[in-house]
């Protein structure tokens, strides 16, 4: 499983001119998710997105979780996150879990950030959104359940 992650002062997802997610200060995340995830990966990220410390302290430092200061996330679905460039000039998404399978895990994403005391927005799984953000810093992070950046 990726993510995605963007510092925001603000995000909005709409689908066909119907704003279906927004927030205020908090990360935007973009989740894909892979063919060979399970409800592990998910939990593994919650945690990690949960305490990550990417917001200022007093001093300036990363000291801050979203949940420090009581921050809210916007959770979209990209399966793009799993576009393969390396090779041709079309993207390959072999790597990428059907929907089937990627639907309950991200949903499941969802619930058990919600479980854990964030406020959550979120966009639809398998539509067409435009997302629009106000970048805080800017700070974008990658992660991934398999450690492999």
């Amino acid at each position: 499983m990726r993510l995605v992650i963007q510092r925001v002062k603000q995000a909005a997802v709409r689908i066909q001119e119907e704003t279906v997610g927004e927030i205020g200060p908090g990360l935007l995340l973009f989740l894909g998710v892979g063919e060979e995830d399970t409800e592990e990966d998910v939990g593994y990220l919650v945690e990690k997105v949960r305490h990550l410390r990417v917001f200022a302290d007093g001093q300036g430092r990363f000291n801050l979780s979203v949940t420090d200061v009581r921050g809210a996330l916007l959770i979209v679905s990209q399966f793009t996150l799993w576009g393969d460039c390396r090779k041709g000039r079309r993207p390959s998404f072999s790597h990428s879990a059907p929907p089937r399978k990627a639907e309950p895990l991200y949903d499941l994403f969802i619930q058990k950030a919600r479980a854990a005391g964030l406020t959550v927005a979120s966009g639809r799984f398998q539509e067409m959104m435009e997302v629009s953000l106000v970048n805080d810093g800017p700070v974008t992070l990658l992660l991934d359940s398999r450690k492999q950046f």
